[in-house]
């Protein structure tokens, strides 16, 4: 089987990292990223001159030239984590979740569907989220529990999901589907709740939570869950979808101290940083938590890395690597979305 592998999303968070996870395992990657706001060119810099990475600014929904990529370099995986991610976004604009998480999944499924009767051996791995179980206020999410998104977002990623699944069965796709939990590390943008608190401490901002901070989210180091996903693709049987979690949970206040924690070591603190609460968003889950006993079980992974150290590592990275900020809108970092008038 050749090296090649594509990823669609590349310059965003997971993608870009993933991106990384590959390059140093020596495949030759293909990053496909129509390179909206929470994508980001500094992701991928530092891999712009290497021989064994290609990138390709396109929308998903690009039929003919997507085409065209897939039978150029002819992958032996496609990797699919283009989407809209922002839950409050997704509550303000639905449409654009609509067009990339649905529409563009569509398209790149019809496309495999074609490009997998020539390559039999490819594989097609979708990337989703635990959020398509909607609010879990006690156990853990299992692969084979009902889907019940709440939000415009996770709905959907959840029509994505059974988009793919229902070409597994009717076309007999080579797919996999992973639903992970919540992804932090280096890359990400400042919208989502740990770097967007890191930013407000380096900044000297107040800390915004919703909900009096007691809402739990499952929360997995970046690096982990592409290792994960390398796994998946290495050793994941087709047919089959995979949680991916760390099997802790932790409520949002705690993450936010343990944060102001790590940064006390760091930096001076401004007389601005500290936690406040703010009005919820509409529809809000109260928990996400996932069963991820099958990949450790069937695929022997697990994730690896501490909250403590993982929410340090990810500190350092933004407290180095201030210029990720300068390529960003202050409007996408500070203004308060998801919020109905």
């Amino acid at each position: 089987m050749n090296k090649n592998i594509i990823i669609t999303g590349g310059l965003g968070f997971i993608g870009s990292n993933l991106v990384e996870t590959l390059i140093k395992k020596k495949y030759f990657v293909v990053n496909i990223d129509k390179a909206n706001y929470a994508s980001n060119y500094y992701n991928t810099k530092k891999f712009n001159n290497l021989p064994n990475y290609k990138f390709y600014k396109l929308d998903i929904n690009n039929n003919k030239k997507i085409k065209t990529i897939f039978n150029k370099y002819k992958p032996s995986a496609i990797f699919n984590l283009a989407a809209e991610t922002h839950v409050d976004r997704s509550i303000d604009n639905p449409d654009q979740f609509i067009k990339s998480n649905i529409f563009g999944v569509y398209n790149l499924l019809e496309i495999f569907k074609e490009f997998q009767k020539k390559n039999k051996k490819s594989k097609f791995i979708h990337i989703s989220t635990d959020e398509v179980f909607g609010d879990v206020l006690s156990g853990r999410s299992k692969e084979t529990d009902a889907y019940k998104p709440s939000s415009p977002y996770a709905a959907s990623k959840a029509s994505s999901d059974h988009l793919v699944y229902s070409y597994i069965r009717t076309y007999k796709l080579n797919g996999i589907v992973t639903n992970c939990s919540n992804n932090y590390g280096p890359n990400q943008h400042p919208e989502k709740l740990i770097p967007k608190l890191i930013y407000n401490i380096i900044h000297n901002l107040p800390l915004p939570l919703y909900a009096k901070g007691k809402n739990s989210r499952e929360w997995i180091f970046v690096k982990d869950h592409c290792e994960a996903l390398l796994k998946v693709y290495e050793r994941g049987k087709v047919g089959e979808f995979y949680n991916i979690g760390s099997n802790l949970n932790f409520k949002n206040i705690d993450i936010a101290k343990q944060l102001l924690s790590v940064a006390k070591k760091k930096i001076k603190l401004g007389n601005k940083v500290k936690i406040i609460f703010v009005k919820d968003r509409p529809g809000h889950d109260f928990r996400y938590a996932l069963n991820s006993n099958k990949i450790f079980k069937k695929l022997k992974w697990k994730s690896k890395t501490n909250l403590k150290i993982g929410l340090r590592n990810t500190f350092d990275w933004y407290l180095n690597n201030m210029n990720y900020y300068t390529s960003l809108k202050k409007r996408d970092i500070r203004k308060r979305l998801g919020s109905i008038k």
